[in-house]
């Protein structure tokens, strides 16, 4: 039987603190005017001293399951994409999975840069498919304003922190993630990075001084990359889904600079009210960019049951990708009736219980047997 991987819950979490253009006027040589111009932000939020990459993570996990009838010790994976990590290790996924109470779960990160949300998405609902797991946590989170040198006008006015999460679970009717495109381009890895801190260029007092551990970036050339990408990505990926650019009913693209959005709107020859657009209001967040866009744009009306969506994604590294996805009449169902006594109990729920039950069984024999001797 075939198995899809719907997307049944999501949740975004985003600090309280926020930085207009007119605060960044006060420490940084710009204006409101000319990071509108440039950009389309008003306003980003940042992380405050109580904020984590994984608390946000742990956020926004907990309103994606909220309400999906799927308690966190019956998820089986927790992936975190996050270009500003709790620590080098262990992974902000093994943190997450602990703080939720995911007792079952294996937890990784992924590091893709800002495309990494699309990379984990795929990833998981690969997994789903083949049945190897019945469900998973995906979570792009980022707290990006510690890496930002707010001396640097050219990316301290980009930047912004959050988080958004979506809940994998296997089906058996068709719908969910339909198809997904992933590409990379190492010889363009200098044109954005953190260049110190690794293995490669160490923590010392010189890198310090150097502010080798800020983001840096060649916004000119980022610029170009991400204008051809996305276009190129979006037509690839819809193709593969054996759909038209005319069948898809929005596009939620990484919230990176608004003239980046429009021109890809322009390449596909689509107006922009297609698009989801909240750059104003948070900046670039990084892996966590598009699905927060993609929980507002719900919570707006703007997605609907049997929408076909398109996500689409770029970054340092340099990466690109994109994926296609189809909400269903049932997902609609799960996810606005929340008590578990009224949720049918799927054959992958089924499935995960008896999984359970074997393990409990082979450690329960495992024990007898070490007892006895044999």
């Amino acid at each position: 039987m075939t198995r899809y991987a719907h997307i049944t819950g999501w949740g975004m979490a985003v600090p309280e603190r926020v930085l207009t253009n007119q605060d960044l006027e006060k420490i940084v040589d710009t204006n409101d005017g000319w990071i509108i111009d440039r950009t389309g932000i008003r306003e980003r939020r940042i992380a405050g001293k109580n904020d984590t990459t994984a608390s946000l993570a742990t956020q926004a996990a907990l309103r994606a399951l909220h309400g999906t009838g799927v308690p966190a010790d019956e998820i089986d994976l927790i992936i975190v994409a996050t270009s500003s990590p709790e620590h080098l290790f262990p992974a902000t996924a093994s943190i997450v999975q602990d703080q939720i109470g995911a007792s079952q779960a294996g937890a990784f990160d992924l590091l893709a840069a800002c495309t990494g949300f699309i990379f984990a998405l795929n990833m998981a609902a690969q997994a789903v498919r083949t049945g190897s797991i019945d469900n998973a946590l995906v979570i792009g989170s980022e707290t990006l304003s510690r890496v930002v040198n707010y001396q640097d006008r050219s990316t301290a006015i980009l930047f912004g922190d959050g988080a958004g999460a979506f809940l994998i679970e296997g089906r058996d009717w068709p719908g969910g993630v339909l198809a997904s495109v992933m590409r990379s381009d190492g010889s363009g890895g200098e044109l954005l990075s953190i260049p110190a801190g690794g293995s490669y260029m160490p923590a010392t007092l010189e890198t310090v001084r150097e502010n080798m551990h800020y983001i840096q970036m060649n916004g000119r050339e980022v610029f170009r990359f991400a204008t051809r990408v996305i276009a190129s990505a979006t037509r690839e990926v819809i193709e593969e889904a054996g759909m038209r650019v005319e069948d898809i009913s929005l596009v939620i693209p990484h919230q990176a600079n608004l003239r980046i959005i429009e021109a890809a709107a322009r390449g596909l020859k689509l107006p922009l009210d297609r698009f989801v657009v909240n750059i104003e209001k948070y900046g670039n967040t990084s892996t966590a960019s598009i699905p927060i866009a993609f929980c507002e744009a719900w919570d707006q009306g703007r997605i609907r049951v049997g929408d076909n969506l398109v996500l689409v994604g770029f970054g340092a590294g340099l990466t690109w990708g994109a994926l296609a996805m189809t909400l269903t009449e049932k997902e609609r169902m799960l996810k606005v009736d929340g008590r578990r006594s009224t949720i049918l109990v799927s054959r992958a729920r089924l499935r995960s219980l008896g999984r359970r039950i074997g393990r409990r069984l082979d450690s329960l024999i495992f024990r007898t047997s070490s007892k006895s001797g044999d």
